[in-house]
């Protein structure tokens, strides 16, 4: 009791505090599981009065000081106790632990059946019971017997504590314990408080003969509290994963103790035990996972209405391995399809399995448009769909076609986390430089083009202005001066022969004028006092005008005659001056004909200052994009290599985890898939049927093109003298470029090894044994995205499923979330589901049947049923197996 309580333990009222105050310890220590095991289980006088039993009730049934129920901070809390069975020379020391609907009156009548009437405490010494382990378990089994007939069934486990001291098990009796102890009834055994599973070395007693015992029963190490005082619990504890606050539950969690239990200590560097410095995460909140699914509503198999109006079907996902099951037809690959569909996950590469689970999804699982609610705990709420649950979908068959669809080298990048970061960022990178070199390539045979021309450019206006030159001392400034003359002279010819002809028309338009007569009336008021007009004479005024008319035009014509003959004095003088030049530029070895090209070659040579700039800067950034170009295959080179180191490390990886089972090797640059496309645009056919005669294995990469190119040693390729004239030929400098920039990737080929010892590739398996080789892969990887899988088994090999696939998800649990529709009993059973989802349908709507852990006996049955083949079945094979 705690220094501070008082009175006497058996008042009912001390010990209702003394269990408050134990709880609360519990509660405050982060214990979550506990089992009682005092070696009595009574105090005081009163034969019916018991600590244990007091905590059980009070943990059933009150709340804590704070109002919050204790069951609410305790999961599980179990009734038992230690009694020392008549064993050995001194005992053995055995923990019993018991679902709490045992009852008050069977846990105290099955301590004193066990202990024979004997008083377990003689002075301050523990007694031996009357009864051998053996005797106790058939007392066990019999009491049980009783209870499932009397309809109050209750389950029990056995623990052996301190098993390596002188009250444990291999303390007096040593190796001879496991013939004559029914050690087989035990579920664990517990480590001292300094020791770890490890310490037990198989080479070495007592591990050379306890730790085979122990796989073969599937029995598990575990640490627990020898709790003097509230204060020591939990000192030592274990992690346990529990389905349900059950003795089954907890006995399920030991069987499969490499998935469910965990000892929560590790050797310091100081040789003492230290807690996990990255303890399980309860919460599951450092992973992505979806804890629900609801379809409510629409036409969706799971969905639809009944009778009382909108149906709904809800999943409950385990965040670690979720198996769904049920027979055919059920709805098994709707579930999966649809929640793929439904959060936009990337679709199957392969067309037919594409079309496939795509109908599924939208016929059945989201037709009518149903309401899907998905709960994703820890993740944004507003982000999308495929960003809180970022599962990866493999549907039936479609892992078979992995390899196919090249992913081979992205699941060996994520099967060493200490290598995913920098092999994703390399492949990232290597990606941007291969689009970087191919714009630069192109952009390089882009400035050639510009620079040719800028060349060519320079070149005429160079050569114009050296003509010019020669023309400059033949004469030709004065050719040109008479020629601007002339033309000067021929536009004011053309103007006033325009002007002559108007002048012309105006005048026989002025003699047609009919010219008013004026009456004597209309002269009086022309002539009245004040009027403008004083004296009207329209004849003698027109007649002026139109003599005035006809001197102009006469003048005009005069000054047309004398522009012609002046244009006519140039014109020849002009052909005197051209043929002095014409002369002259003969005598020069220049063709007279140049003369015509004076205005264009003049104007070429006026560009000559800009087209010499032009072509400077054309040539400085040529220089600089070859330069940039070739500091970019030298990167691109170098991470190349760094890559390579990498998955050398990863592929020696793959060969230690598989233990040469699963050999990965590379081919350097053999993915030709760009090679090929440059080769098939070169249209050339010795080219093309050389490179279709080449095996897959002999083909060349682009660097051994270039080099071959370089010390002319194409032979060494398998081209022939034509065929390597030819590649020459057609290989221009901006080809060479856009060779250089391609990159042969480097491809991983997945192999087997058969039982001969030889081994084979992926594509040359069956598809289960393809299947079986990337499940492994996937499942081994650092991803922790969710993995949804639909009948992984097809044609899987169950010896590799035992060895290879089931271990790997049992790591896989507190890392990432599985999720599988499976017919396979192992994959349910030995990979230890922690949620089993059986659906039931008719003919247009599916539905849960029953959801739960294994050890639910209604979940245990429908595994039987569903995937065992039935009770039948499942005896009939327990029988010709012989057990």
């Amino acid at each position: 009791m705690p220094a501070d309580m008082t009175g006497d333990p058996s008042d009912p009222d001390v010990l209702t505090a003394y269990a408050r105050r134990f709880l609360q310890g519990v509660a405050a220590s982060g214990v979550q599981v506990v089992g009682l095991t005092p070696h009595s289980p009574r105090v005081g006088s009163d034969s019916g009065t018991s600590a244990v039993w007091r905590i059980v009730e009070e943990w059933n049934s009150a709340n804590d000081d704070d109002g919050v129920p204790f069951r609410e901070k305790i999961f599980a809390l179990f009734p038992g106790f230690e009694p020392n069975v008549n064993d050995g020379a001194n005992g053995v020391h055995i923990l019993f632990l018991f679902d709490p609907e045992i009852g008050h009156d069977r846990y105290l009548g099955l301590f004193d059946a066990i202990m024979d009437g004997r008083m377990p405490w003689h002075r301050s010494s523990l007694r031996p019971t009357r009864r051998s382990a053996e005797e106790i378990f058939e007392t066990l089994r019999q009491r049980q017997s009783e209870s499932r007939n009397a309809s109050a069934p209750w389950r029990y486990m056995a623990l052996a504590p301190h098993f390596q001291t002188p009250q444990g098990l291999l303390g007096t009796i040593r190796k001879e314990v496991l013939e004559r102890f029914p050690c087989n009834c035990l579920a664990g055994y517990e480590l001292g408080d300094n020791k770890l599973p490890g310490d037990l070395r198989r080479n070495k007693k007592p591990g050379s003969f306890l730790l085979p015992f122990m796989r073969q029963h599937h029995q598990a190490f575990f640490h627990a509290s020898d709790a003097y005082s509230i204060e020591d619990i939990g000192g030592r504890h274990t992690w346990i994963k529990l389905a349900s606050p059950r003795i089954e539950a907890l006995r399920q969690a030991f069987v499969a103790s490499d998935s469910r239990l965990r000892i929560g200590f590790v050797r310091g560097e100081d040789a003492s035990l230290q807690e996990l410095p990255a303890p399980p995460d309860v919460m599951v909140h450092n992973r992505p996972w979806m804890k629900s699914v609801v379809v409510k509503g629409g036409a969706s198999f799971f969905g639809g209405n009944d009778r009382t109006g909108q149906r709904e079907t809800r999943f409950d996902l385990s965040p670690d391995l979720t198996c769904v099951i049920g027979g055919s037809m059920t709805g098994k690959s709707t579930l999966l399809d649809g929640l793929r569909e439904h959060v936009r996950a990337p679709a199957p590469t392969d067309t037919s399995i594409r079309k496939q689970t795509q109908e599924r999804a939208k016929l059945r699982f989201l037709a009518g448009s149903p309401e899907i609610d998905i709960e994703t705990p820890g993740s944004d709420p507003t982000a999308e769909l495929h960003d809180r649950w970022p599962a990866r979908f493999f549907a039936q068959s479609e892992l078979q076609r992995l390899a196919e669809a090249g992913s081979i080298e992205e699941l060996l990048a994520r099967l060493t986390p200490a290598e995913v970061p920098e092999i994703e960022e390399r492949r990232m990178t290597l990606r941007g430089l291969d689009g970087q070199l191919s714009d630069a390539a192109q952009n390089l045979t882009e400035l050639d083009e510009a620079l040719a021309e800028a060349e060519q450019e320079h070149s005429r206006s160079k050569k114009a202005k050296e003509e010019l030159d020669a023309f400059e001392g033949a004469g030709i400034g004065k050719l040109h001066t008479i020629a601007r003359t002339r033309q000067i002279w021929e536009a004011a010819l053309n103007e006033s022969t325009n002007l002559n002809a108007t002048l012309s028309d105006v005048l026989t338009s002025a003699r047609s004028l009919e010219i008013p007569s004026v009456d004597d009336e209309l002269n009086r008021l022309l002539t009245a006092p004040g009027s403008d007009t004083s004296e009207l004479d329209p004849e003698g005024h027109w007649s002026r005008v139109l003599l005035h008319l006809k001197s102009a035009s006469s003048e005009m014509a005069d000054w047309v005659k004398a522009v012609e003959a002046t244009v006519a004095s140039i014109r020849s003088h002009e052909v005197r001056i051209q043929t002095d030049v014409e002369r002259a530029l003969a005598e020069q070895g220049l063709e007279p004909s140049k003369l015509m090209e004076f205005q264009k070659l003049n104007k070429q040579a006026s560009l000559l200052t800009s087209y010499r700039s032009n072509l400077e800067e054309t040539r400085k950034q040529v220089q600089a994009a070859e330069k940039s170009f070739s500091a970019l295959l030298k990167q691109r080179e170098g991470l190349v290599r760094e890559q390579r180191k990498a998955f050398d490390r990863v592929l020696r990886h793959v060969t230690q985890q598989f233990g040469k089972r699963i050999r990965a090797r590379r081919v350097e640059g053999g993915d030709a898939a760009s090679l090929d496309k440059f080769l098939t645009k070169l249209a050339q056919r010795g080219i093309t049927r050389w490179w279709n005669d080449l095996g897959s294995d002999s083909k060349p990469s682009p660097t051994e093109l270039l080099n071959g190119l370089a010390d002319n040693s194409l032979g060494n390729v398998g081209m022939s003298p034509k065929v390597q004239q030819t590649f020459q030929e057609s290989i221009t400098k901006s080809r060479r470029r856009e060779l250089a920039a391609l990159r042969a990737r480097d491809v991983y080929l997945l192999e087997m090894r058969m039982d001969d010892g030889s081994y084979r590739q992926l594509d040359e398996l069956s598809g289960g044994q393809r299947v079986s080789i990337l499940l492994s892969l996937l499942l081994e990887t650092a991803d922790n995205r969710p993995l949804v899988i639909d009948q992984p088994e097809d044609e899987l090999d169950n010896h590799f499923l035992w060895t290879v696939i089931l271990p790997a998800l049992k790591r896989l649990k507190g890392k990432r979330q599985i999720l599988v529709a499976t017919h396979n009993p192992n994959i349910v059973v030995n990979g230890d589901a922690d949620m089993v989802i059986e659906l039931q349908a008719t003919a247009q709507q599916g539905a849960v049947a029953q959801a739960g852990a294994i050890e639910e006996p209604a979940v245990r049955d429908a595994i039987v049923q569903t995937v065992d083949g039935g009770d039948e079945a499942f005896r009939l094979r327990y029988r010709k197996y012989g057990f």
